[in-house]
């Protein structure tokens, strides 16, 4: 089913969210990799506040390419998403609502995801060029130092996505197997 929400996203949203559903992102996303995560990590473990408001963000598993003149942005695909694997059950419990990348995730994410009412997406991978056409502005938040993998807010519109992981667990990538076999 295809489904249109604008960020922020919360549980209100993710609650209506299935496993399958297709999804078209407006608003504001931020990006960040694993040297950005790795970051996030040591400020918060020094107690400091996080550079951007974690509490119903979505995080954007991406390294965007330079950007061609007049655009926001270059090539804007994602990463593989279980490189993050262990941050994100901490940015979760923080308020996290939404994780997009591609590829699986570990139980940890996965029980943090429904721990939290919270969703992964996956937007689809080797279709950076046409998602950097939803992206209509970016602006640099932190860690300029790591170039591709600095922190980044993005605004979107009808960014797609589908979801992976739902608030109650629903696995897309376990289910759609199963199906599958059943044919």
């Amino acid at each position: 089913m295809d489904k249109h929400i604008t960020t922020p996203i919360n549980e209100e949203v993710t609650k209506n969210l299935k496993s399958g559903d297709y999804v078209y992102i407006n608003g504001t996303i931020y990006v960040a990799r694993d040297a950005a995560h790795k970051r996030l990590m040591e400020v918060l473990d020094k107690g400091e506040e996080l550079p951007f408001p974690i509490k119903d963000a979505t995080i954007y598993y991406m390294g965007p390419s330079p950007a061609r003149e007049g655009r926001p942005i270059g090539s804007a695909g994602p990463t593989t998403a279980s490189r993050m694997d262990k941050y994100a059950p901490r940015l979760l419990d923080l308020g996290q609502k939404a994780m997009i990348g591609k590829g699986k995730r570990t139980q940890e994410v996965i029980d943090a995801v429904v721990r939290n009412k919270a969703v992964y997406f996956a937007a689809v991978g080797g279709a950076g060029a046409l998602l950097s056409k939803c992206i209509k502005k970016s602006e640099l938040v932190c860690y300029e130092d790591l170039g591709a993998e600095a922190i980044l807010k993005l605004e979107v519109e009808d960014f797609p996505v589908i979801v992976v992981v739902d608030s109650e667990g629903n696995n897309l990538y376990e289910t759609s197997i199963k199906e599958y076999a059943s044919l």
